[in-house]
């Protein structure tokens, strides 16, 4: 894989791969450092359990996240095969769009180039609630079961895990203070002992809802889950601040400063299309334009796609590899699937702009043109990462460790703090 590709897998901010990189690589171990490092200031006991329990927390929830939904999705969709129907059917076909798309539509425009995706239309068309029933199941099978694991089960598996040590922990501290009052230098000697070890209209939309959707739907039941097990009423407000968080930087933030970035440097094109060859030689000679749909009205962008003999355009091969059309194996587009009129209208806007602001170039000026928009889209990219990341692994729980200090009195975990440690005040 090129570093353009990379670059562009974590700069899509619809798929998993931005929060890959963020959650696995640089939010989680981060904020199991802050956490050791915050708890450590009154207690260094504390500190290792909040600590581990962070590390189980953390690592498991990404663990479900980016396994766990993907395949609960996988089991239903062999589920519905399995009824004779296919799940790769879009319900937002029922909708008829005049002249555009629609399954009355589509099956009458497909039935001779795409019969067998046309057979599919047809079983669903004849089954249709039966086929929403399924999607519905489907939806609330690859949400509630993580929800369920992520924000019910698994706090009170870590719980359980930590009640026994920080039970152990205290009697020893206990003991400690009552044999000799400088009781620092004994605390070292608990990290060595043996016995500690180290989340009709609704159906057709969150049928299609892509994984980072269906992550965003999880992360909220995970919330609620996790506020209604917390072990006192001090963690469900630190829980709240910090999953309220964590929701906005991970599916919204990111976005906003996506469009910002965009906005200011005049780059909306992936870096994958800035480093292809052919589509830069095509730029350059013009004929870009003249393989571009006729204008970005639905009727001229379908015309242009649903002609067979433009499948080799730079335009199809794009828009397929960034799922703004989807074709069957010969080329044709899929009947099955629902085209997002507005996007695939800005996509091929996106390409005029820049091949017009191209036109007319030196040799040398076009190539000065081509690398600083390389660049400039590649350090949007990288900042977006960079910012959100910061903001999630640092800003978000120092900011955390002060609404907590604030609530409790304290710097130590709620869940884990002697009571004796804990000011209670009103919110």
């Amino acid at each position: 894989m090129t570093i353009a590709n990379i670059i562009s897998a974590i700069g899509n901010n619809n798929s998993v791969y931005p929060l890959i990189v963020r959650d696995c690589g640089i939010e989680v171990p981060t904020k199991i450092a802050l956490t050791y490092e915050q708890n450590k200031k009154e207690s260094k006991g504390i500190a290792y359990l909040a600590a581990r329990e962070r590390f189980l927390d953390e690592y498991s929830v990404s663990a479900v996240w980016l396994g766990g939904i993907p395949l609960v999705g996988w089991l239903c969709d062999k589920y519905i095969k399995a009824k004779g129907l296919n799940p790769k059917v879009n319900l937002k076909l029922f909708k008829e769009e005049n002249g555009i798309q629609g399954i009355d539509y589509n099956i009458k425009k497909f039935k001779d180039i795409a019969p067998d995706a046309v057979k599919d239309l047809l079983k669903v068309k004849q089954n249709k609630k039966m086929y929403e029933k399924l999607l519905a199941s489907k939806f609330i099978a690859s949400t509630t079961i993580p929800i369920l694991f992520m924000g019910f089960i698994l706090p009170k598996l870590i719980f359980a895990s930590s009640a026994r040590k920080i039970e152990n922990l205290r009697k020893k501290e206990a003991q400690q203070k009552s044999t000799d009052k400088i009781s620092f230098l004994q605390k070292d000697r608990f990290y060595k002992n043996k016995d500690i070890s180290f989340s009709g209209n609704w159906v057709a939309k969150v049928a299609n809802f892509s994984a980072q959707d269906k992550m965003a739907v999880t992360d909220g039941g995970y919330a609620i889950g996790r506020v209604g097990t917390a072990r006192n009423k001090n963690e469900a407000y630190d829980i709240s601040f910090k999953m309220a968080g964590m929701m906005f930087l991970n599916f919204v933030a990111p976005k906003w400063i996506e469009k910002a970035l965009n906005k200011a440097t005049g780059v909306e094109l992936d870096p994958v299309m800035l480093a292809d060859k052919k589509f830069i030689e095509q730029v350059k000679d013009g004929s870009i334009l003249n393989n571009l749909p006729k204008s970005d009205k639905a009727e001229d962008l379908l015309k242009f796609v649903d002609n067979i003999s433009n499948k080799d355009t730079q335009f199809i091969k794009f828009a397929k590899k960034f799922n703004k059309i989807q074709t069957l194996d010969n080329g044709v587009r899929d009947p099955r699937a629902y085209v997002d009129i507005k996007n695939l209208a800005k996509f091929r806007n996106d390409i005029q702009s820049f091949a017009e602001n191209a036109k007319n170039l030196s040799n040398d000026a076009f190539k000065a043109f081509v690398k600083k928009s390389k660049f400039a889209k590649s350090a949007n990219i990288l900042t977006n990462v960079a910012l959100s990341s910061f903001l999630l692994a640092y800003a978000l729980p120092k900011a955390q460790f002060k609404f907590r200090k604030w609530i409790t009195g304290s710097d130590l975990e709620p869940g884990l703090a002697p009571a004796e440690k804990i000011v209670d005040k009103k919110v």
